[in-house]
């Protein structure tokens, strides 16, 4: 459920709340009581960051990427190859 933002405009208090997102939105100030609750337009809580999620979690190409670089331990390298 996600976490929705009010800002009351008579004595500007703010609020959260956790309500489903069929529920009707809230215009009564929790402090003051009076029916002028805003809902405020906020960011989302979370961020994907990372080179590639998507292919790197969740593709089934059936070749596995070295994640942790191409000379690691126990291989050989092209450029000791030469």
């Amino acid at each position: 459920m996600p976490i929705y933002e009010y800002e009351c405009q008579s004595c500007q208090y703010e609020h959260e709340a956790l309500q489903k997102m069929s529920d009707p939105v809230l215009t009564e100030c929790p402090k003051c009581g009076a029916a002028e609750l805003v809902k405020k337009i906020s960011a989302a809580g979370f961020r994907l960051k990372g080179g590639g999620w998507y292919e790197t979690d969740f593709k089934g190409s059936g070749k596995k990427k070295n994640l942790a670089g191409e000379g690691s331990a126990g291989g050989s390298s092209s450029a000791s190859d030469a």
